[in-house]
């Protein structure tokens, strides 16, 4: 089916308004995943040494800017060439990034489902929809998979 005009139409809009509100937005997004899976603390350098996310910590912000932008953009990659397009040295970048830190396929469901609830908080019940979660869903879902393949042919290499 592909990603349609309308869910780039929703991401792109719901970004927007995450747009605004950067540092806040990325709290709850960290937050968020050490809810789920407090032991992903290990896995990020600058929240191992504490026991509470850092309000004003420019790498955390940076990281959880670099995710919500990259999602969007690829959700715009899909729309437009039909898959993900991050350059290349970005993709091969990622895969070994990851393959490093051990990430494995439940580490992938627990960022999305942070994603989700952030993005829900972030724009609020009346414009949140089954359509911008899906939206956001395959975006996410295409992009994680770009980086899986990645893994995997580092891995391989």
């Amino acid at each position: 089916m592909g990603f349609t005009e309308k869910q780039e139409a929703l991401v792109k809009e719901s970004w927007e308004l995450m747009k605004q509100n950067i540092p806040g937005n990325s709290l709850r997004f960290f937050t968020l995943i050490l809810e789920i899976a407090p032991a992903a603390r290990s896995m990020f350098s600058f929240l191992r040494d504490s026991d509470e996310i850092p309000q004003n910590n420019p790498k955390l912000k940076a990281h959880a800017v670099k995710v919500f932008k990259m999602t969007c953009e690829a959700a715009i990659q899909l729309r437009e060439k039909g898959e993900v397009v991050v350059s290349d040295i970005t993709l091969k970048y990622l895969g070994s990034v990851h393959l490093q830190k051990g990430v494995a396929d439940p580490h992938f469901e627990v960022v999305k489902e942070a994603l989700l609830r952030t993005v829900e908080e972030a724009v609020g019940g009346e414009k949140w929809s089954e359509e911008m979660k899906s939206a956001w869903g395959e975006a996410y879902d295409q992009l994680a998979s770009a980086i899986k393949a990645e893994m995997k042919e580092e891995a391989a290499g």
